[in-house]
Formats: C-alpha cells, structure tokens, sequence
C-alpha cells in the first residue's frame, strides 16, 4: 500500500470505532439502532418546579464547580444524583446509552456523532465562543510552524469530538486535502501520549492541557501552532428519552438557566474561577490560570439558534464530504423549544442577538 494509501480520509467504520468502541458499533450496525429514544419532542415547554423526588444525572463538570461559590446551587429545584466527570463526547454517549446520564455539556460535534449511530438526543442550550479554543501542539524536535506545514505529517485526529473537525477545518484553511497528512485515529485522552512517544506529529489541545504539555516539553522542542479555526458552539443536551419525561424536561429547562449564569459568574469573579477550576481541580499555576483566561472572551448566549444550526450543518456536511458520517439534517439535532433559554437568563451585554 503506498503512502498516499495510508493517508486517504477515515471511513464510516474507523468514524464508529473511534465513537466508542464495539458498543456503538455495533448499536450502528443493530435494527434497533433507530428505536433508542422515544418519539420528538412535541408540545409546549413544561413549565413550572418539577415534582419532588426528581433527579437528573449530569456530566457537566465546569458548572458543578461553579454551583457552590456562585451560590447558584441553592437554586436547584431538583436532585442531581451524579455528577459523572466525562467530558469525551464518545464517553458521554456511552453515558447516555447505558443511562448513567441525562444530561452533558459538549461541544457541537459529539450531536452529529450520535446522530449517525442512531442515538436520538437533543440540544437544549447554545453558547457560542468565537475565539480559538484549540491550539495545535507539535511533537518534541518538531520544526512545524504554520497549518501548511501540515502536509504529509501525522496528526491525532479524533473525528467524533471537536478536535477532529478542528482538524479538518485547519487543513481546509491552509489550501490542504484531508488525503496531503496522515491522519491518525485516536481518543482525544490519548493525544499527550502520542504527542510525546512521536506516534503524530501534532494534535490539536485545548486549555489548561496545552499549558501543562509545554511546561513538560517545550525545553525539548516541543511547540504550538496557532491558527484562526473556531470551534464555534458549546451545548448542553440531552437524550430525547428523558424530554419524554415532564418533570426530567422540567429539570432540564432549570438547568440551562444555571449552566448559562454559572459561565457569567466565571467571567465576573475570574480570580475565585482560577483558584477554583484551573488551579485545585486543572493542577496548572496561578499564573498559567491568568493568562489562560485573559485569552479567552466573555460568554456569549445567542437568542436565535440560527447560526448555530447553520453551523452544526456546515460541520455536519464537512463530516460527510470526508466519509466520516452520513449525511444528516442538523435540524434534527436540536429542541427549539429551549431556544433562547439561556440567553434570557443572562444580562442583556451576555446575549448575541441576531
């Protein structure tokens, strides 16, 4: 097999491994695959408390943490029972098949991955960031400088998360086919150790990870490309099985008020937020933890979702043209009766109107 071989673009069935394994691929591959959830979401948005006794399972880390000194967790009008500290969007969607969670927060990708395995889930909360959260960190000794240096290199690619279609954006932007680098099929939690065993040549990290791999590997070479490419949208969703429900989908709708007011706080009290995330639960400096958040902008909650299903579309398309997936209407993703939740829960300078 020739080199060129090597790098053509991952199929269908490398995009269902990475996906989680031989669970999901072979939920893909089941005629139940389709029946996993219930029928849409239909109705107006239950309102009012849920009923007592109420629970919820939540992989949310950043809010769980910001719960407490925010005071926000007295608002809480029902129980989380878990807090499962996944973040990986194929480990969330293992998460939902096996109901161990009812509701996660992820970036836009992991909703276009679990569509294509047949896993019914909504999106019920939009936030939207349009700065650069992924750097690409090169291996120690590396020369790489910019995205066109990219060409025959190996470069970790976890094509059911948010880093794989960072990936594939960069190389789209730098005039690159996915076929001119080898892109090399692993989970995001193994980047680091690819990165330094030299398996890739670079992978794309998100912080406070990338600061803690140069503070280890920079003395030996190792460096960051940075590009332009936006992973635009961070969600909260949820399996469509628990919006079955009326009292979980009233829980549902209260949380998206606090996820969203637990991001405002963050960015109004950032020295309490440091301490608290990127130094006692992250492991990085105080000082990492400042000039990490002095990167980033404040938290913005759109009103309309309509960029960000156009979005979800564009990246779902760019999926398909690669063969990763198969063609999908982003629509389906998404529960409008949620839309502009959370932008009504924040003041007015956290809300991006159309």
């Amino acid at each position: 097999m020739t080199r060129h071989d090597n790098r053509r673009p991952l199929g269908r069935r490398s995009f269902l491994a990475l996906a989680g394994g031989t669970v999901l691929s072979l939920a893909a591959c089941s005629p139940q695959a389709g029946t996993l959830a219930g029928a849409e979401p239909s109705g107006a948005l239950p309102s009012g408390k849920p009923a007592p006794g109420t629970e919820l399972k939540i992989a949310a880390r950043s809010t769980q943490l910001q719960l407490k000194p925010s005071g926000l967790g007295k608002e809480l009008e029902f129980t989380v029972a878990e807090w499962p500290n996944l973040t990986a969007g194929p480990d969330v969607i293992q998460g939902f098949r096996a109901k161990s969670i009812d509701l996660a927060t992820n970036a836009g990708i992991p909703p276009i991955q679990a569509h294509a395995i047949g896993l019914q889930a909504k999106i019920v909360a939009v936030q939207v960031r349009r700065n650069p959260l992924y750097t690409f960190a090169t291996a120690p000794g590396s020369s790489l400088t910019k995205a066109e240096d990219f060409r025959g290199k190996k470069i970790a690619f976890s094509q059911g998360q948010a880093q794989g279609v960072v990936v594939l954006r960069a190389l789209k932007e730098a005039g690159l086919k996915n076929s001119d680098a080898e892109l090399v099929p692993l989970p995001s939690t193994q980047f680091l150790t690819a990165l330094q065993s030299g398996q890739v040549d670079v992978a794309p990290l998100p912080e406070p990870t990338l600061t803690k791999y140069l503070d280890q590997y920079a003395k030996d070479g190792a460096g960051a490309v940075k590009t332009d490419v936006v992973d635009l949208l961070t969600v909260l969703w949820v399996p469509t099985e628990v919006l079955d429900d009326p009292e979980k989908t009233k829980a549902v709708r209260g949380f998206v008020s606090l996820w969203a007011r637990g991001q405002v706080w963050a960015w109004e009290n950032q020295d309490e937020w440091i301490d608290t995330y990127y130094v006692k639960d992250q492991g990085v400096s105080k000082e990492d933890g400042r000039r990490i958040v002095d990167s980033q902008r404040k938290p913005q909650f759109p009103v309309s979702w309509d960029e960000a299903l156009a979005w979800e579309q564009e990246t779902a398309d760019l999926l398909a043209e690669g063969g990763f997936v198969p063609k999908q209407k982003a629509s389906a993703l998404f529960d409008r009766r949620f839309e502009g939740l959370a932008a009504e829960a924040v003041a007015a300078e956290y809300r991006e109107e159309s």
